[in-house]
């Protein structure tokens, strides 16, 4: 049997990745004349990020970006205001004082 190319496995390679996820554990020891020097503990976890926050990863970092936005919104909201507070002040919208309202043109 011959390696092929199949896009589709790819993909289907990626979808499961991102659905249920993948974490990596390396546990590596570097030794000179059998003596330990250093150790490095790694681990990696590639997953979409709503699995991400179902597993309990990233929660800080989804809690943040939430509360980011929120403020933001709020901030939209409050400029909003107060651009139509502006406009109301320089009178858009409003009618002129000492000039009447007419719906009828004059002939």
């Amino acid at each position: 049997m011959r390696p092929r190319k199949d896009d589709e496995s790819f993909v289907d390679v990626l979808d499961v990745l991102l659905r249920d996820g993948a974490i990596l554990r390396a546990d590596v020891i570097v030794s000179v004349a059998d003596i330990p020097l250093v150790g490095i503990k790694l681990t990696a976890a590639i997953a979409g990020m709503e699995t991400m926050n179902e597993y309990g990863l990233f929660e800080e970092w989804d809690t943040n970006r939430r509360l980011a936005g929120i403020s933001r919104r709020q901030n939209d909201d409050r400029e909003r205001n107060e651009e139509f507070d502006e406009l109301t002040e320089l009178g858009v919208g409003s009618t002129h004082d000492g000039v009447e309202e007419r719906d009828e043109p004059e002939e």
